[in-house]
């Protein structure tokens, strides 16, 4: 059966006519009217409708980046769009005549990488994903753990540091605010600002104006061997092998598996990550050492798990 799997960001929306061995057959994108949640509903049935003329289309899959309620249909929060308890998935079936779930966009990408990538054929994984933010999906024993609220996996929001960093949850001393693109670059501005000589070949590469450095330039200019932008990648992996210890430490996966953005790093940011993990494990050198390894389908998982999701439903 053919499933279509929506992945609404904060500026576009992809969707995509996916098949049961998760291959994307047809795709389309539109632009997210990130403030008008009717305008979304339509930029998402026409994405939709586009996707459903000759062929014959069972189900919807919607990966929200924002907190899906247990019923899988109602959008409860978004941080960066204007859903507040929307009863979106009825109002999508609604619109377009077909049977629609919602799911949280890292969950979705997640389950792409449970079946499909980088965590195939493991029973326990738990992703994380690096990107502006830190998104997190838990599967155990094959399912895909949503917790009584629909709210599980949330890692970004683990208070790792009391009275740290303010947080755009309102709290202080999120993970998120340690391991995440917006911290690497609030990281290499500070230092920036502080002179710090190891930086001076990003300051040159952003002009000389620390408020114009950007993720991507400190991982490029680390994967050309600067050893500035390499050090605040292996701090951000620091940090990420750290919170995987304290999810380690309750839920024992398998495997970690990291996406996202930053996530492209790779090594510069995983080996860091993988040395952290083990000196923050407990009962280290008595367990395995549960591997970090990469996502393997990049920016099509939120398609590829949304519409698995909905044709499965586990």
């Amino acid at each position: 059966m053919l499933a279509i799997g929506v992945d609404i960001g904060g500026t576009k929306i992809a969707a995509g006519a996916v098949d049961e061995d998760g291959r994307i057959l047809a795709s389309t994108r539109r632009r997210t009217p990130a403030t008008d949640v009717p305008l979304i509903l339509e930029a998402v049935a026409d994405a939709v409708e586009e996707l459903s003329r000759d062929r014959e289309i069972g189900a919807v899959g919607v990966g929200a980046a924002g907190f899906v309620g247990a019923d899988r249909s109602t959008i409860v929060f978004a941080a960066n769009l204007a859903w507040r308890d929307c009863p979106f998935g009825a109002q999508l079936a609604e619109r377009i005549g077909l049977p629609v779930v919602v799911e949280n966009d890292a969950n979705a990408a997640g389950w792409a990488e449970f079946r499909f990538g980088a965590a195939r054929g493991a029973r326990d994984m738990m992703m994380l994903t690096v990107g502006t933010g830190l998104g997190g999906a838990l599967v155990l024993d094959g399912r895909l753990v949503r917790g009584s609220a629909g709210f599980a996996g949330e890692v970004a929001h683990m208070n790792v540091v009391p009275e740290g960093q303010w947080c755009g949850c309102g709290r202080r001393g999120c993970l998120e605010q340690y391991t995440s693109g917006r911290a690497l670059v609030r990281m290499a501005r500070h230092r920036a600002l502080a002179a710090d000589p190891l930086l001076s070949p990003l300051l040159e590469e952003a002009g000389g104006v620390p408020k114009e450095i950007d993720g991507p330039t400190i991982t490029r200019l680390a994967q050309q061997g600067d050893p500035g932008c390499a050090a605040l990648l292996a701090e951000l992996g620091r940090w990420l092998g750290f919170g995987a210890a304290s999810i380690a430490a309750v839920l024992d996966p398998e495997v970690f598996v990291i996406g996202g953005g930053v996530g492209d790093a790779g090594e510069l940011l995983l080996a860091p990550a993988r040395d952290s993990f083990a000196a923050s494990l407990v009962a280290r050198g008595h367990r395995p050492l549960a591997p970090f390894v990469r996502a393997s389908t990049g920016d099509r998982a939120g398609m590829i798990g949304a519409a698995d999701l909905a044709r499965s439903e586990p």
